[in-house]
């Protein structure tokens, strides 16, 4: 991992994949459920705005991405910022069958960096925020993750997003106090528990949705 000394690795059994931090699994190929469904659910809030503009915190197997693609329209634009390049290596190498050319979509702009970079740089620019970079709303890849989730991180991503735009967060699991931060920003919050499988089976997760109002 940039920055430290964590390590990740990729494993692959016949069509499955998963990927490692010292240990604790992150990504599995066969529980992309709810990784889909934080992008659904964001784009579903976004479907009547002609040509929104998606930024997307960490590439993983590419799950969010490729659901985001499909529903949204031609005029949509999407940033993808993975800080780690061996994530997008495996997905144009021996994951390619998951990437499905998705990060060639002319809609899709890959950013090799730190997406709490790209949030501090901007203002009233994104329609959407969706950030799936940890296990949870706390850096456990990466202790600088942290700062995402911090009131002064999240007042940025507030201010990274257009008037009634969304910071979408994926999580393992709930977490109250994380909840009542995005509140005390200023966010209208709306928390939604997702099965893991995509066949709506496997453990519950957590989606935020944080609406600028």
């Amino acid at each position: 991992m940039p920055g430290g000394d964590e390590v990740l690795r990729l494993f692959r059994r016949d069509a499955d994949f998963m990927i490692v931090l010292n240990g604790n699994e992150l990504m599995n190929s066969r529980m992309s459920g709810s990784e889909e469904a934080l992008a659904l659910l964001t784009c579903e809030r976004l479907r009547n705005r002609a040509a929104p503009h998606l930024l997307i915190g960490g590439y993983g197997m590419g799950f969010t991405l490729r659901s985001a693609l499909e529903v949204l329209p031609e005029r949509a634009a999407v940033t993808v910022a993975e800080l780690v390049p061996e994530i997008i290596a495996w997905a144009r190498g021996p994951m390619a069958q998951l990437e499905a050319g998705c990060l060639d979509d002319p809609r899709v702009e890959l950013v090799e960096g730190d997406v709490a970079a790209l949030i501090g740089q901007a203002r009233d620019r994104y329609d959407a925020i969706l950030l799936d970079v940890d296990n949870g709303p706390d850096g456990l890849t990466r202790l600088a993750n942290n700062q995402l989730y911090s009131n002064a991180g999240l007042a940025l991503a507030k201010g990274a997003l257009k008037q009634g735009g969304i910071l979408a967060i994926w999580s393992a699991a709930p977490d109250a106090a994380f909840t009542r931060r995005l509140k005390d920003v200023g966010f209208a919050v709306e928390q939604v528990d997702v099965r893991a499988r995509s066949n709506n089976k496997g453990p519950r997760h957590t989606i935020w949705l944080a609406v600028r109002v």
